[in-house]
């Protein structure tokens, strides 16, 4: 179980307020710190340079289009968090992700977001997997071969 000491400081963007609000309730209710919330590419820099969130959830369609992508982009080059995209529009997604760590497609569930900050939680910690990625969490190349020890250890 995580304490409070070592939980990660969350962003949540998204634009639709009831998906945020569950967002930051699966947060909690994983062990981890919701820091902030953004709707808009703009305010999700800003708030994630001045919050210097551990992590970033990111929806790919945000209040002033579908600027996730980029948002994310600048998070982790700008801002030095890990972003992690949530979102129906997989699709959309660079092959290089943006430089997030991954993606959860929605619809997704309670339990498959829990496992999947819980997952990200260990991998931020110990710098590398626990194992494989929980069903639903995608990660990317390049956070694939990172974080890959523990991946190699469970194959």
């Amino acid at each position: 179980m995580t304490t409070p000491e070592d939980a990660l400081d969350v962003l949540i963007v998204e634009d639709e307020v009831l998906l945020a609000e569950e967002l930051a309730f699966l947060v909690r209710e994983a062990g981890l710190r919701e820091i902030g919330r953004a709707m808009s590419s703009a305010e999700a820099v800003a708030l994630a340079c001045e919050l210097t969130p551990d992590l970033a959830l990111v929806d790919v369609h945000l209040k002033d289009g579908p600027t996730g992508v980029e948002a994310a982009r600048l998070i982790v080059e700008d801002c030095g968090a890990v972003v992690l995209f949530m979102t129906a529009n997989v699709k959309r997604l660079p092959e290089d992700y943006a430089g997030a760590c991954g993606v959860i497609g929605k619809p997704y569930s309670e339990h498959a977001v829990k496992m999947a900050l819980n997952y990200l939680q260990a991998c931020l910690r110990d710098g590398r997997a626990p194992g494989p990625p929980p069903l639903g969490l995608s990660l990317s190349p390049r956070f694939r071969e990172l974080w890959r020890g523990g991946l190699a250890e469970t194959g």
